[in-house]
């Protein structure tokens, strides 16, 4: 499920719900320009025009030829569309690119600066907030820990985050935000043993509407999307994705998730939650209660190695604070990486017994090198396995890293707005 709050006129004052913007904050608040022109309001841009975008996104630059050639549209089509991005600052021109025969071509990029979105990634454990430009480059980050997430704090985090974030940018530059996209857990209230929370704290998620008391406040739409999804979207979009038209996808953070790509295309499912590989039933047994049945959230999230650290009376503070570079954590790492790899080869395997998904992405709050060891040891893993009457998905390792939950987050304003859509890329041309 992707929610999404409508643009609305908040150059009105209105009374701000729990940890709302200041007076600094209002400035930033008013409607600015709209930066497409004539009937492209805003949403509706033409189906045209955001299949150019997305293939100029997909292939890093492209000729007009080229364009015409992926599209079956006209060149004349190509070059009032081309004409119409231009103006709109969407889309800019490269170096002359000289061929074997003919004219020079003038391949097309997309204009860093043409949009802006934030991206706002809520944990069990962190929260993560950056301004993400056209490109997919993060521009400013802001990052918070806690022993638990409040309902308050994250608002107060955001609201003061994003004023500086736009602050920051040229006053030309802020009618150019597309959006704010929220990741988070769904039923983040739940597991409250896990995540050593007070019930009272957790439960204040019930009840809480983030959608609802941002899209109060800012001038652009805001959206909701399960932080798994996300950062699948992220790895689809920016990462190893296109390489695969299906793939199961893991992520690796506090508790572990997922995501699943078919056809291409992200599958958010029914209810917005499909990929929650973290509850998937595993064969295992639990070493402290004896339970012949744990879920992948046993055996493969990061609240699995700060316990383990902990009995080894190993500060766990790099988990959440350095996920980049983590000092030598020696054999409590080990043990969890073997944990996690068993547990990710049978959720690999189960998962290809329903749809045959060619690859297993994996990718994870953590570093490489430790991202890099998790996935051969879940090779290992899975080679083990009976594999009879299943073809065994290819074990890959992701490219997004750390950061894809709060850049899959930043994504969905691109995708409303712009058709940052993959299923577009492989249509036939006409």
């Amino acid at each position: 499920m992707v929610r999404h709050h409508p643009e609305q006129d908040v150059s009105e004052p209105r009374d701000g719900p729990a940890g709302s913007p200041g007076p600094a904050m209002q400035k930033f608040a008013e409607p600015g320009a709209n930066i497409n022109r004539g009937s492209n309001q805003i949403g509706v841009r033409a189906y045209n025009e955001r299949l150019v975008l997305a293939l100029v996104r997909r292939h890093g630059a492209l000729a007009r030829a080229d364009i015409a050639r992926l599209t079956g549209l006209s060149a004349q089509t190509v070059s009032v569309i081309i004409r119409a991005l231009e103006k709109d600052g969407l889309i800019t021109q490269g170096e002359r690119v000289r061929g074997r025969v003919g004219q020079p071509s003038m391949p097309m990029r997309l204009a860093a600066d043409g949009v802006f979105s934030f991206g706002l990634k809520i944990g069990r454990r962190s929260a993560e907030i950056i301004l993400m430009d056209f490109l997919g480059a993060i521009r400013e980050r802001r990052h918070i820990t806690y022993r638990w997430p409040v309902p308050d704090e994250i608002r107060r985090f955001a609201f003061d985050s994003i004023a500086a974030f736009t602050a920051a940018l040229d006053p030309d530059k802020r009618d150019r935000i597309a959006g704010l996209g929220i990741a988070l857990p769904f039923e983040l209230w739940n597991w409250v043993e896990e995540v050593g929370a007070p019930a009272a704290d957790m439960n204040a998620w019930l009840d809480a509407d983030l959608v609802d008391d941002f899209g109060a406040v800012f001038p652009f739409p805001v959206f909701l999307q399960n932080d798994g999804t996300a950062a699948c979207g992220a790895e689809l979009t920016f990462g190893r994705g296109p390489e695969f038209t299906d793939f199961v996808y893991f992520f690796i953070g506090s508790f572990i998730g997922g995501g699943v790509v078919l056809n291409n295309t992200l599958y958010p499912g029914r209810t917005g939650n499909a990929g929650a590989l973290g509850s998937m039933p595993m064969r295992m047994r639990s070493a402290e209660d004896g339970r012949a049945t744990l879920q992948l959230i046993d055996t493969a999230s990061l609240f699995v190695l700060e316990r383990l650290l902990q009995e080894q009376n190993i500060s766990s503070d790099d988990l959440w604070l350095s996920p980049e570079s983590w000092h030598n954590f020696g054999e409590p790492l080990d043990a969890w990486i073997a944990l996690a790899a068993r547990g990710l080869a049978h959720a690999a395997v189960a998962a290809a017994s329903i749809i045959d998904f060619p690859a297993a992405i994996i990718d994870g709050w953590l570093p490489e090198g430790v991202r890099h060891r998790i996935v051969e040891a879940t090779r290992a893993e899975l080679s083990r396995l009976d594999l009879q009457g299943l073809s065994a998905p290819e074990i890959i390792e992701g490219k997004v890293g750390v950061h894809a939950k709060a850049m899959g987050a930043a994504s969905l304003p691109l995708s409303n707005r712009y058709l940052f859509d993959q299923s577009v890329l492989f249509k036939d041309a006409g």
